[in-house]
C-alpha cells in the first residue's frame, strides 16, 4: 500500500465543509468516529424525546398500549411517510431493515426452479435471508457480479443480464453497504417491472442520506432504517409495501392482529402494529429525529445531505490519492459514504489486521472484505478486495480524515508488516 505523504495527510479543507461541533451527539470525543453507516449515532435531544415516550409508557402501561399507542404510531407513520414520499397506508414500523427484508421474503412463496436475483454488493444478512427462503421453497439464488467502481448503466445492464424467464424477484440495495454505491434505483425498478419482476429494495442507508420519493420509485417493497442517517434511536425502521402487494405481506411474528375484529384499520396495519409486547418508543421518536436533523443546518435537510456528501467526496478523493490512486466509489454514486480499495490486501485476515492497526489510534472505520461471504462463489475463499468505508455525518470534520490518513501512513511505513506482499 503506498504510504500517504505528509502533504496528503494534512490536505486542504474546501470552504463548503463547515461543521457544527455543538450538535448534541454523545459520541466519545477520544475516538475519531467515521462509521456512522453501521449503527448510526442518536443525538441527545432525540434520546430525550424517546425517554419522554418511555416515561409515559411506564407511568401507565395498560392505558398507553391500549389507548395512546395506536394514535401515536399513526402520527409517527404519517411524519415518516411524508419524509420518504410514501403513502402512509403502506408503511409499517419494524425494528430494522433486516426485519423488513425478512417480512417480505418469508411472506412470499416460490416454486422449485424459480430464481431470486441479487448482486454481490449486497448486505451479508439479507443475502442469508434470501438463501434461507430459496432453500425452503427449492428456488435458486442468483448473484449477479457487479463491477467496482462501476457507472449507473453498467449496474442496470449487469442485473438485467442475469435475469431470466425464471426470475421471480430482485433484491437490491438503494445504497450498497460494503461499496457505498448509490444505485440508480428508479431505473432498476422500472427495467425489472417491464419484465414483470418485482423488486425488494433494501434502503437501509437511504432515509436521511438521500431525498426519497417511494411512490415515484415504484418498487413493490422498500425497507429503510431510522437509526442510520435519520439519527433516530436503535430499533427504528420501516417497511413500505405498494398497495397492490399489501394483502400478501405479513410480519415475521403472528400475533393478535391476525384476527383482530376491528374494521377501522387495514389487516396490514393491525398485524404490523402489534407483534407482541415490545418497546415502541424508538419508532415514536422518529418525528423528533426528523425535526432535530432539519435544525442542524439553516438550510434544513437538503443542506444536511449536501454537507455530508461534500465531506464524503473530499474523503474519497484524499484517500484514493494517498493510496496511489486506488479505486473508490465513483463521485456520481456517492451519498454520505465512500469506499476505497486498500491496495495489497487480499484476505479477511488482512482486513482484520488493518482494523487492529487503527484501534490504538482510536479510529472507528469499517475495513470491509468484499464481496461479503454470503455473496462469494466460494464462501471460504478470499474476497475480491478489501475496502475502507468512510461515513460523513454533521459531527465529522476534515480533521477526522487527517487522523485516518496519518494512521494509514504509519501502517504503510511499518517494515515489520508482511501481509499479502504489502
Amino acid at each position: 500500500m503506498p504510504r500517504p505523504s505528509c502533504a496528503t495527510a494534512a490536505g486542504s479543507t474546501p470552504a463548503d465543509l463547515t461543521v457544527r461541533t455543538d450538535l448534541g451527539w454523545t459520541l466519545d470525543p477520544g475516538w475519531t468516529f467515521l462509521n456512522h453507516g453501521s449503527y448510526g449515532a442518536c443525538p441527545e435531544p432525540v434520546l430525550d424525546a424517546q425517554r419522554e415516550w418511555r416515561d409515559r409508557l411506564e407511568s401507565q402501561p395498560v392505558r398507553f398500549m391500549e389507548d395512546v399507542l395506536p394514535a401515536a404510531l399513526d402520527h409517527a407513520r404519517e411524519r415518516v411517510a411524508e419524509f420518504v414520499g410514501a403513502d402512509p397506508a403502506g408503511l409499517a414500523f419494524v425494528p430494522n431493515a433486516t426485519t423488513g427484508v425478512n417480512a417480505v421474503l418469508r411472506s412470499l412463496r416460490f416454486e422449485r426452479g424459480d430464481e431470486l436475483l441479487t448482486d454481490d454488493h449486497e448486505y451479508n444478512a439479507t443475502i442469508n435471508a434470501l438463501r434461507a427462503v430459496a432453500e425452503r421453497d427449492g428456488a435458486t439464488v442468483v448473484v449477479a457480479p457487479l463491477p467496482f467502481p462501476p457507472d449507473g448503466e453498467e449496474i442496470v445492464e449487469a442485473l438485467l443480464d442475469r435475469a431470466t424467464d425464471r426470475t421471480r424477484l430482485l433484491m437490491v440495495s438503494h445504497v450498497t453497504s460494503p461499496t457505498a454505491l448509490v444505485l440508480p434505483i428508479e431505473r432498476i425498478v422500472r427495467a425489472f417491472a417491464a419484465r414483470g419482476i418485482d423488486t425488494l429494495v433494501d434502503g437501509a442507508h437511504a432515509p436521511g442520506m438521500l431525498p426519497l420519493d417511494l411512490d415515484a420509485i415504484g418498487a413493490a417493497y422498500y425497507t429503510g432504517n431510522g437509526h442510520k442517517w435519520l439519527c433516530g434511536p436503535k430499533g427504528s425502521a420501516f417497511l413500505w409495501v405498494r398497495a397492490d402487494r399489501r394483502a400478501t405481506i405479513h410480519p415475521p411474528i403472528t400475533s393478535h392482529g391476525a384476527n383482530d375484529p376491528r374494521t377501522d384499520r387495514s389487516r396490514f396495519r393491525l398485524e404490523f402494529d402489534w407483534m407482541g409486547t415490545a418497546d415502541p418508543t424508538a419508532a415514536l421518536a422518529l418525528p423528533a429525529a426528523i425535526d432535530f436533523m432539519a435544525g442542524v443546518d439553516a438550510g434544513g435537510w437538503p443542506a444536511v445531505m449536501a454537507a455530508n456528501r461534500a465531506l464524503a467526496l473530499d474523503a474519497g478523493r484524499r484517500l484514493s490519492t494517498a493510496l496511489g490512486g486506488a479505486a473508490s466509489t465513483p463521485e456520481s454514486m456517492v451519498g454520505s459514504m465512500t469506499s476505497v480499495v486498500v491496495p495489497g490486501l487480499a484476505t479477511d485476515a488482512d482486513a482484520l489486521a488493518l482494523k487492529r492497526h487503527l484501534e490504538p489510534d482510536r479510529i472507528e472505520v469499517p475495513i470491509v472484505p468484499w464481496p461479503v461471504r454470503a455473496a462469494r462463489s466460494d464462501p471460504d475463499g478470499p474476497p475480491g478486495a478489501v475496502l475502507l468505508r468512510v461515513s460523513a455525518q454533521r459531527y465529522n470534520e476534515p480533521s477526522d480524515i487527517d487522523a485516518l490518513l496519518a494512521s494509514l501512513s504509519r501502517w504503510g511505513a511499518d517494515p515489520a508488516r508482511r501481509i499479502s506482499g504489502v
